[in-house]
């Protein structure tokens, strides 16, 4: 029997594959109850180009403090952030990684902050 967590990486594997036979950047989403997490690894998956996350200092000041990075006005926050730094990176074209959760919610507020702020997936 699978738990939560095995379940989610079983869904993302496949997704995590045919990223890689892409040869494109990747958006990487992982979320908690508490905080959202987005990176932009690179097309060979050993370099991390960006990343931002509202466990950041400056993101909580923002936020308003402790519990507030776990709701859909974080993410697009965040999605905005993560293209601000990938296009800083040299970044414009990624494949988007939900890692297995649900494009629902946090995760879907996340994408589509990302594409308003000019990254394309």
């Amino acid at each position: 029997m699978l738990n939560k967590k095995e379940q989610r990486l079983r869904r993302a594997r496949q997704t995590r594959i045919r990223i890689a036979q892409q040869g494109v950047a990747r958006l990487s989403v992982n979320r908690t109850n508490l905080h959202i997490y987005a990176s932009v690894v690179s097309e060979d998956g050993t370099k991390v180009l960006a990343s931002a996350s509202t466990a950041e200092a400056e993101v909580r000041s923002q936020l308003g403090g402790a519990g507030k990075g776990g709701n859909v006005a974080a993410a697009t926050l965040i999605g905005k952030r993560i293209a601000e730094k990938a296009k800083a990176a040299g970044v414009e074209k990624v494949a988007f990684d939900r890692a297995g959760f649900a494009y629902h919610g946090r995760v879907k507020a996340l994408a589509e902050a990302a594409r308003e702020a000019g990254l394309q997936f």
